[in-house]
């Protein structure tokens, strides 16, 4: 089976280690260390305000992120990936909630909801207004 037959936007390589290498090196612990990669990333590649977000994960292949709704302690964001099945999203929910707690300066972790039939995860961040970091 050739690549492109599998994915016509030629992100054949990075399905094969997110969907397949990953997961099996990673084992019980993927989702957790996935967060933490997320994490890990965001410090590596800081976004100056969260509006750049979307930008982002346009450009690292993530899917397509919009704002849908924001609030003094919860923004919730919702991700059109280019694959959803059989994927776990906590790499993304990571890299965000990183972002938005180096930009505000709030404690802030995320977690995701997987809509399958809808083709669309929903992160929702969670800022803890009384924990400075």
């Amino acid at each position: 089976m050739a690549a492109s037959e599998t994915n016509p936007h030629g992100h054949f390589g990075y399905e094969v280690i997110r969907d397949y290498l990953l997961p099996e090196i990673l084992g019980p612990h993927e989702t957790e260390i996935l967060y933490w990669a997320g994490k890990s990333i965001a410090r590596k590649f800081p976004l100056f305000s969260m509006e750049e977000a979307s930008g982002f994960f346009s450009t690292a292949g993530f899917g397509e992120l919009a704002l849908e709704k924001s609030s003094k302690d919860e923004t919730i964001y919702t991700l059109i990936p280019p694959k959803i099945e059989n994927r776990c999203f906590k790499l993304e929910a990571g890299f965000l909630a990183e972002q938005k707690q180096k930009i505000d300066g709030y404690l802030t972790e995320a977690h995701e909801e997987v809509f399958q039939k809808k083709n669309l995860v929903r992160i929702t961040l969670k800022t803890d207004l009384r924990e400075r970091v």
